[in-house]
């Protein structure tokens, strides 16, 4: 019987991104555009590890983006996993930009006062999605606005969570702070002048993490301390 996903691709796929666990192909799945998500084989690690381990990050990444999904957040669909050679067959989210680039479009136009008004919507939506993952033991592993999409309108505020490939089911407060905290490095240090950006994602997503949000918060405040000293040892 031939491959499933080979029968179902319609057009040759297109490299478009590679990145150090897996290469991204546009294609189309049934008539569907489509991203596959390859994970290639890592040379240094024994075979049948490099396998285990591969396998066992796709069904995290699958399970993830499920997961959010079941809980109101938007995430690509998953149409087909194949786990002979490690892919994942997901939704192309169309007719959309990264935050990142909105956020820079917006600097761009804006004095700083008026892009921080304009972005403070934002803001808000992206502590909501964030304060419900983590409520629900989502840890997303590698936070940054170019891991978020905006759909269609900005304004609409249509955001898509994207590439689940480090995430983990995670209740302990410090993963959920290290979190935080590498999305909060990924702002200030891409967008300048975006601290109360930041603080608006942190206060709404304490909102939405009532039960754990204090602890999380706490935590987040160890992780910045252990950075500011590394930074200062060097």
């Amino acid at each position: 019987m031939e491959d499933e996903s080979r029968n179902s691709t319609e057009t040759m796929p297109v490299l478009m991104k590679q990145g150090a666990e897996a290469k991204l192909y546009k294609s189309t799945f049934y008539g569907k555009p489509c991203i596959i998500k390859e994970r290639f084989t890592k040379c240094y690690r024994h075979p049948s590890l490099d396998k285990s381990l591969t396998a066992h990050r796709i069904k995290s990444e699958v399970r993830a983006l499920l997961r959010c999904r079941m809980n109101g957040i938007c995430t690509p669909t998953v149409y087909f996993t194949n786990m002979e050679n490690s892919s994942i067959y997901m939704e192309e989210i169309e007719d959309a930009q990264t935050v990142r680039e909105y956020i820079q479009h917006v600097q761009a136009k804006e004095s700083n006062d008026t892009a921080n008004n304009i972005l403070k919507p934002l803001g808000v939506k992206v502590g909501e999605i964030l304060g419900i993952m983590h409520s629900n033991n989502i840890v997303h592993g590698d936070l940054t606005t170019s891991n978020m999409l905006l759909r269609g309108n900005p304004v609409e505020l249509d955001v898509v969570i994207i590439d689940f490939g480090l995430s983990h089911f995670e209740n302990f407060a410090e993963e959920k702070g290290v979190d935080l905290y590498v999305l909060e490095r990924a702002i200030l240090s891409t967008h300048p002048n975006t601290e109360d950006f930041f603080q608006t994602i942190l206060e709404t997503y304490k909102k939405y993490n009532l039960k754990s949000s204090a602890e999380v918060v706490a935590k987040l405040d160890e992780v910045r301390l252990r950075g500011r000293k590394r930074t200062m040892v060097g």
